[in-house]
C-alpha cells in the first residue's frame, strides 16, 4: 500500500463532477444545432473525460479510494465511461508496467528484423485516436469469447512479439474472466441507459468520443516516447500548462508514477527530481510524427544530453 494517503473524498467528488459533465457534454453535442456548440463540446468532453480516465486508472492501481470494495465499483463506473471493463483494463496496465520498455514494448525504437509495415501502422493508429478503439473492441471480445486470448497468433508469432501482444494475452491467464465479462456487460447496459435516458445520437456521441480518442491516445505513448529503455525510469515527467494538468490529475507525470505505482495522483510532484530533464509534451508529440527510430545502441534516450 502507499505510504501517502487515498484522498478519498476529494476523488469521489471530481468523479462525480467528471462523469455529470461528460453526460452533459454528450446530451448538448446530441441536441445543439451548431456546429461550433459541438466541436466545443466534444473537445471538452475530450479532456474531461480523460479526467475520468486518470481516476480509472487510480482504480488499476486500488488507490482511488481506501475502500477497496468502493475502489472497484467506483472504477466500474468511470471505466464504462471509456467504455471498457476494470478488470480487463487493469490486467494490461499492469503487465505494461512489468514489461515497459522491454523488447515487447518499444514502439517508438526500430529493432534489427521487425516488420516495418507493421511498426508504422501500429505507431500512427497511436497518433491518429485508432488506438483507443482496441481496449473496447478487445474487453467486447473477451466477453463474448475468452478463449480469443490463447490463439496461437496472439502468442507465437513475431508479430505478437513486436506488438506487445504475446505478454498482453498471457496477462488474462491471470484475470478474473467472469468478472470481466460481467463488467463488459455493465458497460454496454450504462451507454444504452446514458442514450436512451439522455435522447442521444451518433454524431453527438461520436463527435465527442471522436476528439476524447484523439487526446487520450496521443499521450499514452507521449509519457514514454523516446525515453530509455527501462522499466522504471522509462518514461517522462512531461510539462504541461497547470489547466492541462489540473483537467489530466497529473498524468504527465508519469515516470514519478512508474516508479512509484502506489502514489496517488495528488503527491506525484514529490517524486520529481529538480535536476531531471522533463520535455514539454508537445515537443514529445511532434517529434513522434515523424515516426519510430533506430534502437539506441545503448538503451540511453537520445534527447536526454549526456
Amino acid at each position: 500500500m502507499s505510504q501517502e494517503p487515498i484522498p478519498n473524498r476529494l476523488n469521489l467528488l471530481i468523479g462525480a463532477v467528471s462523469t455529470g459533465g461528460c453526460l452533459g457534454l454528450l446530451w448538448l453535442a446530441s441536441h445543439t444545432q451548431s456546429w461550433l456548440v459541438l466541436l466545443g463540446s466534444a473537445l471538452l468532453f475530450s479532456y474531461l473525460n480523460n479526467t475520468n480516465f486518470a481516476l480509472f486508472h487510480e482504480a488499476e492501481h486500488k488507490i482511488l479510494h481506501s475502500n477497496e470494495q468502493v475502489n472497484e465499483w467506483f472504477g466500474r463506473w468511470l471505466g464504462a465511461f471509456f467504455p471498457t471493463s476494470l478488470g480487463f483494463h487493469r490486467a494490461g496496465h499492469l503487465n505494461h508496467h512489468a514489461h515497459n520498455r522491454s523488447e515487447f514494448e518499444t514502439f517508438d525504437y526500430i529493432r534489427p528484423g521487425e516488420n516495418l509495415p507493421l511498426k508504422y501502422a501500429q505507431w500512427y493508429c497511436v497518433l491518429t485516436g485508432l488506438y483507443w478503439t482496441l481496449p473496447p473492441i478487445a474487453s467486447l471480445m473477451y466477453m463474448i469469447w475468452p478463449g480469443f486470448v490463447r490463439l496461437g497468433a496472439l502468442r507465437n508469432t513475431r508479430e505478437a512479439k513486436q506488438t506487445a501482444a504475446t505478454t498482453y494475452a498471457k496477462a488474462y491467464d491471470r484475470a478474473p474472466e467472469t468478472v470481466i465479462r460481467l463488467e463488459v456487460g455493465l458497460c454496454i447496459l450504462l451507454q444504452m441507459a446514458a442514450f436512451q435516458l439522455l435522447d442521444l445520437n451518433w454524431t453527438g456521441w461520436a463527435c465527442c468520443y471522436a476528439l476524447f480518442a484523439l487526446n487520450w491516445s496521443s499521450l499514452q505513448y507521449a509519457d514514454h516516447a523516446f525515453s530509455e529503455c527501462d522499466p522504471l525510469t522509462g518514461a517522462w515527467n512531461l510539462r504541461v500548462s497547470p489547466i492541462v494538468r489540473m483537467f489530466f490529475l497529473n498524468y504527465h507525470y508519469h515516470r514519478a508514477h512508474h516508479e512509484h505505482p502506489k502514489v496517488p495522483w495528488i503527491y506525484l510532484g514529490k517524486y520529481i527530481s529538480k535536476d531531471e530533464f522533463r520535455p514539454w509534451f508537445w515537443d514529445i508529440y511532434w517529434l513522434m510524427w515523424r515516426g519510430p527510430r533506430p534502437l539506441p545502441p545503448d538503451g540511453r534516450s537520445p534527447l536526454v544530453q549526456k
